[in-house]
């Protein structure tokens, strides 16, 4: 589809056009990682070492604590996607490079959430046959699409989500009913929990349960591309940043949203100000459901959040 400019009540198409080098769309996302996908730069040009030979475009930390690896590319290719999963593989036998990385760059105190790595490769555009691997390989790995116009304006696609794969599941299958990957041996790498919207919402009394599905059941409706990502204490729902946290207690759901609570007040009564409190999941306005009638009145400060940040 283009992007069209409107002047009066005239539609002109914008041109199209692409960055010279990768090196420019690369500064330009580690420039803006916070902006772009809620991540915290941790190293660029990353070196696998002497053995791997490869260098990792751009390293990150997400909102969630976990790692990040990007890559780009300006021009249609699969070696992204190759690549990509070649340096995934790397990153999960080499824990302490990253964690040293990110010390150095971030502070002593950075925490890192092992349970997933988000893998992200940015291209032009994806063959249809690229997107079939991937999805069949079930690969921790997000594609996204780019179109750069000359009028400065960058458009980003997710065209595929991720699959949910721990970090200690080997990429490409299983060993069971052979032709997989072999697992590895006890000790060689520490068993990581993966967790699912249902263990968060297992043995709450109905009410709560009800608030809970109702909310999922609005979120995952904004948007096609929105992704449910539940973690120990609260599930996310993404796209490329967190646009809604959602932690289900016993006799509450709270709800943490991207809203500066100094400027976007919540419903009275309902909200509170969470910037600096210790809280699980991300967002600075707290929300606490206790009702339907509190679910539907919190649905039009969620739409607000997921305005805000562009969808």
């Amino acid at each position: 589809m283009p992007l069209f400019q409107i002047s009066a009540d005239k539609m002109s198409v914008i041109e199209q056009q692409n960055f010279p080098k990768e090196r420019v769309l690369q500064t330009l996302i580690e420039s803006n990682l916070q902006a772009v996908f809620a991540s915290r730069f941790v190293a660029s040009e990353f070196s696998t070492g002497a053995v791997h030979a490869g260098r990792i475009d751009t390293l990150a930390l997400s909102e969630d604590d976990n790692p990040v690896i990007i890559e780009y590319k300006k021009i249609e290719s699969s070696e992204l996607i190759t690549q990509s999963l070649f340096y995934l593989s790397w990153l999960k036998d080499h824990r302490g490079d990253f964690e040293v990385a990110a010390r150095k760059s971030l502070g002593p105190g950075v925490k890192i959430d092992w349970s997933a790595i988000r893998v992200i490769c940015i291209a032009p555009n994806f063959r249809k046959y690229d997107l079939h691997a991937v999805q069949v390989m079930g690969a921790d790995i997000e594609l996204w699409s780019y179109r750069f116009f000359k009028n400065q304006t960058l458009y980003l696609e997710e065209v595929l989500q991720r699959a949910s794969v721990s970090v200690g599941e080997p990429v490409g299958g299983t060993s069971k009913g052979g032709g997989g990957v072999s697992p590895k041996k006890p000790g060689q790498e520490k068993p990581i929990a993966t967790y699912s919207f249902e263990e968060h919402v297992d043995n709450k009394p109905d009410a709560i349960r009800e608030m809970a599905f109702a909310v999922q059941e609005f979120v995952m409706g904004l948007d096609p591309s929105m992704e449910e990502a539940p973690k120990k204490h609260y599930v996310a729902y993404k796209i490329s940043k967190n646009i809604v946290c959602m932690e289900v207690q016993h006799q509450k759901v709270l709800v943490y949203l991207k809203l500066d609570p100094k400027k976007e007040k919540g419903p009275p009564g309902k909200f509170r100000d969470v910037s600096a409190i210790g809280h699980f999941g991300t967002g600075d306005l707290e929300i606490t459901l206790k009702s339907m009638d509190d679910v539907e009145m919190a649905k039009a400060y969620i739409r607000k959040s997921y305005d805000k940040l562009g969808g």
